[in-house]
C-alpha cells in the first residue's frame, strides 16, 4: 500500500520501504546522468538504445511491425535500419528525460531554438486558453523544459504505476511547467484552459474502444481518443500545433504553428483524423524520433486481427 503524502502528486515523504529503495536508487543514477556533460550523456544514450535494440525483443518486433504498417515503401534492410535508429533515440530519450527533470537551466544555453510564441502571446490576449497539440516523440520532456524556459505551460501525465517514481516525476516536471494534471482528471484540465492556461496534450496512443473512434495515421485505421475536439470545446480553448525534434548537432528544435481551422467540427472523426494528421506531419519529417515501440494499432475494426505478438503472460 502507497504511503500518504502531504500531496498526493508530489510528496516525496514515507517511501522507505525496502520495496521502493530500488526506486530511490534509480532516480540518483537520473540525477547523477542529468550533470554529466552533454557529449558523455548522448554516448550513454546511444549505448543504451543499442541495448534495447539488441535485448529488448518485444519492444523490438512491435516497433518492427509499426514501420512495416507505416513505411511500406522501405524494402527489409531499410526497415530494419530504421528500427535500430528509434531504438537508439529511445535511448537517447532516457537520458534527455533526466537532464529536462533534473538538470541545471545552464545544461540548455544554446541548445536549441524556439519558434512561434507569439502565437501564443497573441491567443493570451484574446483570452483563449491552448490545448498545445502534440505527440509521443523522443524530445518530449527536453520540449517540455525548453518551454518551461521561456513561458509557462501545464502537462497532463500518465501517472506511473510505481507511485514514488510518478511523485518525483511530477515533483520534477512542476519545477518547469505550470500545473501537472493526471490524465484521467478532465475536470482540472478544463477548468485550467477556462482561465486561460497552456496545456500541452498528445492524443496519439491507442487507448482502446471507449471514447474513440477509428481515424487513418499513416493509412492504417487507428483508435483515435476523441478527447481532444471535446476538451477543445468545453475549455474554449485554441488548438495549437507543437512541434519538437534534435539535429544531428544536438540542438533542439521547437516549434509551435497556427491554431487548427474549424476545430472542433462536430464530427468526431474528422476531428480525431486531424489531430492524427497533426502528428503524422511531424513524424514524417523526423520518422526515427516518435516513440514506435508502442501498440499504436492494437484496437482493430471488427474482423480484423491485431498485427502485433499476443502479450505473454507474466
Amino acid at each position: 500500500m502507497a504511503p500518504q503524502m502531504d500531496d498526493s502528486r508530489t510528496s516525496l515523504k514515507g517511501y522507505t520501504h525496502p520495496r521502493y529503495w530500488t526506486t530511490w536508487m534509480a532516480l540518483g543514477v537520473f540525477v547523477l546522468v542529468a550533470h554529466l556533460p552533454w557529449c558523455v550523456s548522448r554516448k550513454l544514450g546511444e549505448w543504451l538504445g543499442a541495448l534495447f535494440y539488441r535485448y529488448a525483443k518485444s519492444r523490438r518486433d512491435i516497433t518492427r511491425v509499426n514501420v512495416n504498417l507505416c513505411f511500406p515503401d522501405l524494402n527489409e534492410e531499410q526497415a530494419e535500419e530504421r528500427v535500430r535508429q528509434i531504438l537508439r533515440n529511445v535511448g537517447l530519450s532516457f537520458v534527455e528525460t533526466a537532464i529536462a527533470l533534473w538538470g541545471p537551466d545552464r545544461k540548455f544555453d544554446n541548445r536549441y531554438t524556439l519558434k512561434g510564441l507569439d502565437i501564443l502571446h497573441r491567443l493570451q490576449n484574446e483570452g483563449k486558453g491552448v490545448l498545445l497539440l502534440g505527440g509521443h516523440y523522443t524530445t518530449l520532456d527536453v520540449a517540455g523544459r525548453i518551454m518551461g524556459l521561456n513561458i509557462e505551460c501545464d502537462m497532463i501525465y500518465r501517472v506511473d504505476r510505481n507511485p514514488l517514481l510518478a511523485a518525483a516525476m511530477a515533483r520534477a516536471r512542476e519545477r518547469y511547467s505550470g500545473s501537472t494534471i493526471p490524465r484521467d482528471d478532465v475536470r482540472q484540465l478544463v477548468k485550467n484552459l477556462r482561465k486561460g492556461h497552456r496545456i500541452w496534450y498528445a492524443p496519439d496512443q491507442d487507448y482502446g474502444v471507449q471514447n474513440t473512434v477509428f481515424a487513418p495515421f499513416f493509412g492504417v485505421q487507428a483508435s483515435t481518443v476523441t478527447a481532444t475536439a471535446r476538451m477543445a470545446q468545453m475549455g474554449r480553448a485554441a488548438v495549437v500545433p507543437f512541434e519538437h525534434y534534435r539535429d544531428e548537432d544536438g540542438v533542439y528544435h521547437v516549434e509551435l504553428k497556427e491554431p487548427l481551422a474549424n476545430f472542433p467540427s462536430g464530427d468526431d472523426v474528422a476531428d480525431a483524423a486531424a489531430a492524427n494528421a497533426v502528428v503524422e506531419s511531424v513524424v514524417r519529417r523526423h520518422p526515427t524520433q516518435y516513440l514506435w515501440v508502442h501498440r499504436r494499432f492494437k484496437t482493430r475494426p471488427d474482423g480484423e486481427v491485431s498485427p502485433y505478438s499476443p502479450r505473454r503472460k507474466k
